[in-house]
């Protein structure tokens, strides 16, 4: 019989010190900025790594408190490399006023990019809230491994939430710094065509097969279990997939309608998230030729796959 899966339990318990730096392992400080919201949680995650010297990974949204909190905290040590998980705003925004002050390179993996074209009549959700101007002064390699302060870091590709996703592994240890990837707070907003459904499941069972255990994220606190959880939030997705396929068997034939079959009870931007969600579903879905959609005017138009 098949080992059952974890429970995917999750942990908004966490309650920061805004613009503290925490510690959090060796070598991994945590400061949380002052950008909490929907989407955010508590605030984005920038993390210090290092020691004497020491690399900044996401330095967040465009805020001068934060600003002055990274630099009080990395004080007169030398910052070897400002590293990206990715290029939303509030992971990035800070990156070219931080790189001014400490004279330090911006390395991730590569601009801004869509997971896949743009189709006719649809709209980009994600737009405003991604940064396709900030070109790195070194594009990060899959599998490379950088070495700042005496620290190994293993540089992973998790592509999903955004085409040019990194999460990063301390090597020798078993924490992975995961970016948006894998939240234990939530799960992961993905949305087309910024994002990608079926290189987000991908990334999952890349990461669940490392050999790294405890994840720390971009919002929200630490997930002491890693693996069981991004195998828990595996499960969660095609669970979702199965209640899509049952709803369009059902009827529905707008994001809209099955929205309202699949989350009944949320409203404002949590329902907006995930009418999201569900076009990164009906995309990957209808990839695998499990459905059918189409682009029109008023949205997509969802009918089954033909027999």
């Amino acid at each position: 019989m098949a080992a059952s899966l974890p429970p995917l339990l999750h942990d908004r318990d966490f309650t920061p010190e805004i613009g503290a730096p925490m510690p959090v392992a060796e070598g991994i400080t945590r400061i949380t900025a002052p950008n909490s919201g929907p989407y955010t949680f508590t605030g984005t995650n920038s993390f210090l790594i290092g020691k004497d010297e020491i690399a900044v990974l996401d330095p967040g949204p465009d805020s001068e408190p934060h600003l002055a909190a990274l630099l009080g905290a990395i004080g007169d040590r030398r910052v070897a490399a400002i590293l990206l998980t990715h290029t939303h705003r509030d992971h990035s925004d800070l990156a070219r006023k931080l790189a001014a002050a400490t004279q330090a390179p911006i390395w991730s993996g590569g601009p801004h990019r869509l997971s896949r074209p743009r189709r006719s009549f649809e709209f980009n959700p994600t737009r405003r809230d991604s940064d396709f101007t900030l070109v790195p002064d070194r594009q990060l390699v899959d599998g490379e491994r950088v070495n700042v302060g005496g620290v190994s870091l293993e540089v992973i590709a998790t592509p999903g939430h955004a085409a040019n996703h990194f999460a990063f592994g301390l090597v020798g240890t078993p924490h992975l710094l995961s970016g948006d990837h894998v939240m234990g707070w939530s799960t992961t907003l993905v949305a087309v065509p910024d994002g990608s459904m079926c290189d987000y499941l991908k990334s999952l069972d890349k990461v669940e097969g490392l050999p790294y255990r405890v994840y720390h994220p971009g919002h929200g606190g630490p997930i002491a279990a890693g693996p069981d959880y991004a195998l828990a939030l595996k499960a969660h997705r095609e669970g979702r997939n199965a209640q899509i396929l049952a709803a369009v068997a059902a009827g529905a034939r707008r994001v809209s309608a099955l929205r309202r079959a699949i989350y009944p009870q949320l409203k404002g931007p949590l329902a907006i998230a995930a009418e999201m969600t569900i076009r990164a579903h009906l995309d990957y879905l209808d990839q695998l030729g499990r459905i059918h959609v189409r682009h029109d005017l008023f949205g997509l138009v969802i009918t089954p796959a033909q027999s």
